[in-house]
């Protein structure tokens, strides 16, 4: 049982890992995005510009939030897989 749970979380935390570094992608690209037009905002000083920087930095600020959430899940799933881990050795 502890074995099939080990695994379980071992399938688990890969896919997250692997989420991680597609978020990390993502978030650079949003970031460089939000940057640009940030940029773009300064320099046409309109109000249609401002708009566009504001709704890019949200979508950076929103893949940030998300990437928080998988790093809590990945420290959450290496807490269990550790107690697993304690567990078999004590059996």
């Amino acid at each position: 049982m502890i074995e099939r749970r080990l695994r379980e979380t071992g399938v688990r935390l890969r896919r997250l890992r692997e989420e991680l570094s597609v978020v990390d992608e993502q978030l650079s690209h949003l970031d460089d995005e939000a940057d640009d037009k940030a940029l773009r905002s300064l320099v046409a000083e309109t109000s249609g510009a401002g708009v566009e920087y504001r709704e890019a930095q949200l979508h950076a600020d929103a893949m940030r939030k998300h990437r928080l959430h998988v790093q809590n899940s990945i420290l959450e799933l290496e807490g269990k897989q550790d107690e697993l881990l304690d567990k078999m050795s004590q059996s």
